[in-house]
């Protein structure tokens, strides 16, 4: 069973909603090279997240979170060219973007705090 976490909850149906959105960009829009860079960071946040809760150390910790928050910033990257691209219409592209934004200030707070 997985240690509990607001953000690795928030990260897990984040990536549920990526893995919908694959799909739907994948076999309804045919879009195949965007779509799978955009599964890859939108899923490995939670991942890392998930790799950090059970680090050996403070250090591990914070390291994995690291990789979580640039994952998420890559997500971004990718969620705004598929938009400007028209493969998600406004609403679609907003909806993704504000959970991103969710967890990149989650993770951008944890990763901060004072050592």
């Amino acid at each position: 069973m997985a240690i509990k976490s607001i953000v690795g909850e928030k990260s897990l149906a984040f990536g549920k909603r990526i893995a919908k959105c694959y799909r739907y960009l994948r076999y309804s829009k045919k879009e195949h090279i965007l779509s799978d860079q955009l599964l890859r960071s939108g899923t490995s946040i939670g991942a890392n997240i998930r790799e950090g809760l059970y680090a050996q150390s403070r250090k591990d910790f914070i390291n994995k979170l690291n990789i979580a928050l640039k994952e998420s910033a890559e997500t971004d990257y990718w969620l705004e060219i598929i938009h400007i691209a028209d493969y998600l219409n406004e609403e679609e592209y907003l909806s993704l973007k504000k959970d991103n934004d969710e967890l990149l200030r989650l993770l951008a707070s944890i990763v901060k705090k004072p050592k």
